[in-house]
């Protein structure tokens, strides 16, 4: 499979439940799509009115394409999407969680960048917790070796992942 055919197929499976943008990818940032998705729940007696809870989760996935997969290239592309993500959140009472993702597609990756992606460890409570937090996933899919691999809080996105491309290897976080 082709990374364009590969984006394609994960572009699609996110416009099931988020809001997908596709950008234009330039030669200083990859990115060609950013995905959003929002839920509000609540719990009420009787009437609206008398509400017992509420809750807003978030998540913002920004897909970046690269032919080979660089230490450089993933500090640009995750600054540039916990940055952008930082700024959409607002932590107010009853936001529980967003989560932030970096999802990479690569022709080829260098170990340096796996090492780094898979080390990636952000996270940021709001005033402890009270309003909310926020996890910062990252995933990276190498075609060539026909792996996903992501960082310890992304590995549901593996699942996904693994699932939607028919990866081998199930080994590979």
């Amino acid at each position: 499979m082709t990374r364009e055919e590969t984006l394609n197929k994960v572009i699609k499976s996110y416009e099931a439940y988020y809001d997908v943008e596709e950008c234009e990818a330039t030669a200083e940032l990859p990115l060609v799509a950013t995905c959003s998705f929002y839920v509000h729940s609540e719990k009420y007696v009787l009437v609206k009115k008398a509400k017992l809870w509420s809750a807003d989760s978030n998540e913002y996935v920004y897909i970046f394409s690269v032919p080979v997969f660089n230490k450089m290239i993933y500090e640009k592309c995750r600054d540039y999407a916990y940055e952008k993500g930082m700024a959409l959140i607002d932590p107010k009472p009853g936001h529980m969680y967003t989560y932030i993702t970096t999802l990479f597609v690569c022709d080829r990756s260098e170990q340096d960048a796996v090492k780094a992606l898979r080390r990636c460890r952000l996270h940021k409570n709001f005033q402890f917790s009270l309003l909310g937090w926020m996890d910062f996933h990252t995933a990276l899919i190498d075609l060539t070796a026909d792996k996903v691999y992501t960082n310890g809080s992304g590995h549901e996105n593996a699942k996904f992942l693994k699932s939607m491309i028919h990866v081998k290897n199930k080994k590979g976080r």
